[in-house]
This record gives structure tokens, sequence and C-alpha cells, in this order.
């Protein structure tokens, strides 16, 4: 089945299309989707132009029913959707489940904030005037997502959008567009006026840039890596468009002397290795103190045998594959990198060319090394995949620091029963998100998500705190 671009209310085919391959079972894919063209996408931004002035006047209430029957309609296909998530991206079919089931629960959550506008009035220093403080809609959003959350991360930006009122021209991963493809489509039977929303696949070169250069967009929400993060940021802030990113990590998990081995254990491999690694908040580092470092070792050793490399869809699957070659090349390379430099592989580490059913697959063991240093390429740079690495720390005060030694601020979590250890981790951690005792990996979707240093730039996603980058303020003052 081909699947089309969705532009000014019209599906309309691509210039081309593209096999979406799965990587559980390299023999399967799961359709052709269609690729824009630069021109295309220049269409789609035409058609969001023409749809704003009146989107951005809709009422609170139509938003409202919009956002609310996406949302219902995403939670009662969450098995179906998930299935469709598990087969093109490969995380195993209970996390996909879950995804699916989080972006019904965003979109849930900005219908509400669609009747929740807010604001302010209040009196002037001067007398006699009065003075009202409003949110108004951007403009139109250039939407650019990333493949590892292919249904989540679009709903937590696509919802705030179209819930304050900006029209969408969505480009998402090339690499999974079937979730994508599949949320439009529920958004075009949504009841969104032509043009609000519109759908562009393909290559971020040529797509991805028109987005970047339009002056037409008034905005660019990207989340990808810190290289290209950086492009976006140059290019929107060059002719005045806001920008929001979301890129890289190398999040820290502290494990103190004191800690709980059983939940420090769980919630490192939670973070370390499910959904393959493949998650910006996943903690590749963990820090533990010299009291509890070789217990903890053997402990991860341990729980990592039981864990079953699998097919995504297969019951009982614990790890699925890799998203596609090059990531499997890549987490490979820097596996060898580990072992050049002097880390000792515990566990793990070795490919799995097939499904315990034979299919050819991306199949990777999660990798645990111990003996690294803060200084080795495992510890500064992002793998994004199931390789998690060990150091050694003497006590709490080196544990925190060597937690903040990385030019990453994104998640940081911390294993301890000290309230005193757990209260100041929470105020000294240099990152967005701090989770004690818990995975750093799994957070809400109604509360703000975002981190610091070359992890985020611009305003949070999520939560009320959306409206930061999907509207601008206005002041008006009225004399009686």
């Amino acid at each position: 089945m081909t699947h089309d671009l969705y532009i000014g209310g019209a599906w309309v085919p691509g210039r081309e299309t593209r096999p979406n391959i799965n990587p559980s079972d390299t023999r399967d894919s799961v359709g052709d989707y269609a690729q824009a063209s630069a021109a295309q996408a220049r269409e789609a931004i035409a058609a969001a132009e023409a749809a704003f002035p009146a989107w951005s006047l809709s009422t609170p209430q139509q938003r409202f029913d919009v956002l609310d029957a996406v949302g219902t309609e995403l939670l009662a296909r969450k098995a179906e959707l998930g299935d469709l998530l598990a087969r093109e991206e490969g995380k195993t079919l209970p996390e996909a489940i879950g995804e699916v089931a989080r972006a019904g629960a965003i979109f849930k959550f900005f219908a509400g904030e669609a009747l929740r506008p807010g604001g302010e009035v209040m009196p002037s220093v001067r007398p006699g005037i009065g003075v009202e403080i409003t949110r108004e809609p951007l403009g139109i959003i250039g939407l650019i997502t990333p493949w590892n959350f292919p249904i989540a991360i679009p709903a937590w930006k696509i919802a705030p959008a179209l819930a304050h009122g900006n029209c969408v021209v969505f480009k998402p991963a090339d690499l999974v567009p079937g979730s994508a493809w599949a949320l439009a489509e529920i958004l075009s039977r949504s009841g969104l006026p032509a043009g609000v929303f519109n759908l562009v696949m393909g290559r971020g070169a040529e797509v991805g840039q028109v987005l970047l250069e339009d002056p037409r967009i008034a905005g660019i929400s990207f989340t990808g890596s810190v290289a290209t993060g950086q492009r976006v940021a140059q290019a929107g802030v060059s002719r005045g468009a806001k920008v929001q990113l979301e890129m890289g990590g190398k999040n820290p998990f502290v494990v103190l002397d004191d800690a709980d081995l059983n939940v420090a254990v769980a919630a490192a491999v939670n973070s370390g290795f499910f959904s393959t690694g493949q998650r910006c908040t996943a903690s590749s580092r963990v820090i533990v103190t010299e009291g509890i470092h070789d217990r903890f070792v053997a402990a991860m050793a341990e729980r990592m045998d039981t864990l079953k490399v699998d097919d995504a869809r297969k019951p009982g699957t614990d790890i699925g594959p890799v998203v596609d070659d090059k990531q499997l090349a890549q987490d490979r390379e820097y596996i060898n990198i580990a072992r050049q430099e002097g880390a000792r592989l515990v566990a793990g580490g070795e490919a799995q060319p097939t499904s315990s059913d034979g299919a050819p697959g991306f199949y990777l063991r999660p990798a645990l090394f111990a003996d690294t240093t803060a200084d080795m390429r495992i510890n500064r740079e992002e793998v994004f995949g199931p390789v998690v690495s060990v150091i050694r720390a003497k006590d709490y005060e080196e544990a925190l620091a060597l937690a903040n030694d990385t030019p990453f601020g994104l998640a940081s979590g911390i294993a301890t029963t000290s309230l005193k250890h757990a209260t100041h981790f929470k105020r000294h951690a240099q990152a967005g998100m701090v989770m004690v005792n818990l995975p750093t990996a799994g957070v809400d979707y109604h509360v703000p998500f975002g981190g610091r240093k070359s992890s985020s730039y611009g305003p949070r996603e999520q939560g009320r705190y959306a409206a930061e980058f999907y509207t601008t303020v206005k002041t008006a003052y009225t004399q009686a």
C-alpha cells in the first residue's frame, strides 16, 4: 500500500516512495510512503498560511472537540497502532502500546488546555488605565520529529500547536513514517479545516530545509541530533523565527552505598536498555560508589542474563532490535572503542543476526562495561543504543561531580535511601529533569520536558509550559 502526503486537506502522491522496513524482520515491508519534493513542502506552507487567519480565531470549543476526538481514537486503537509502531521502529509491543496511549493522553490534555487559555487583567501604574495580558497563536509551525518515538513526540508537538490556534507543517523522520502517517490520517478526519494540519514526509536535507528557510514559518520545533539541532537554530534565529530544540543526552544514574540494590538495578536496566537504549533520556553512564560497586555490577550482569532479545512483537521479548543497520553499526563501533580504551566488557555486546524464529534483523545483546573512566569516549559521546558503562566513585561528592561532568543536561538520576543526598542531588544535578529511585527514562505528559546545556534550547515542551513556545504574548492598554 502506498501512503500519500497530506497537504491542504487532501491526500496527494509524492515525488517518489520509500519502503518502511521492519527491523525485527528485514524481509517485511510495512508499506511504501510518499516522499515530498521541496515544491510540495512549499505548497503545504501555503495551505497553512491560507488556513491560519480563520483557525487562529477559532473558538476554544472547536479546538477542544478536534483534539479530544483525536485522543479518544488513539486510546481506542492503542493495540492496533502499537503493533504498527513496534513493527516499524522495533521497541517491544508493550512499550509501543504504552507510547500510543501516551499520545492519546497528550491530545486529551491539550484539548483541555484549549479551554484554559488564561490571561491577566491588572491596573496600570497610571490612574484610569487598565492592562490586559493575553496569548495569541504564533503562526505557522514547522515540526521535525525523530524516529525513536514516532507517535508520542509528534503528539506532544502537534497537540499544543493546534490547541493554541497555530497551523502545522509536520515532517516526521523518514526512517519510520508509519505511525506519523496513521496519526495524520486520524487528524484528517477530526474536523480540522483544510490546511490547518499538513504532513510532508521526505528527506531532511530537502523537505526539512524548506521549513528552516521559508519566512512564512514562524516557529520550528525540532527533536534530533545535536549537530542537526545547531543547524536548525542557526537557520531559524538568522531570520527571526522562534526555535525549540531537544537534542542529545549522556545521562548519569548515580548509585550510592545506601541504595536499595534491587531498586538501583531495576532502574539502571530500565534506563539503559529498554527501548533498546534508543531514548534521549536513557542513562548510559552509571556512577557507583565504592561500597556497593562490585555488588551492583554483579547484580546488573545477573539481571541482563534474563533479558530476552527477540522480535519486538513477540510475547516475552524484553529488548527488540536496533532501528536499522546504520544504528547497529554505530553501537558496535562504540563497543569496540570502549574495549580499545581499556573498558572491561562485563556482559553482552554480541550482535544477534536473527530472531528466535530465524528472521533476519538488527539485534544486539545489551552491553555492560565496567572499569571505565570519565574521559573515555563511551562516557562522553551519545551512543543511542543498549550500551551502559559503569564509573566507580569514591563518595557522593565525587559521584555528583562525575554526573555533572558532561556537555549534556537532559536527565539525571540517583538511587539512595538518604533524604539528605536525594535533596542535595535534586538541587545540584545540572539537568532539566531529576529522578530519585526511578529510571531516568519515562516522564509524565502533563509536566515540562527539557534539559540544559547542549541537550535543549528554547522553551520547554509539554504541559502548560508548551504555551511559552506556541504562543506570543500581547499587552494591551485601555484608557477608561
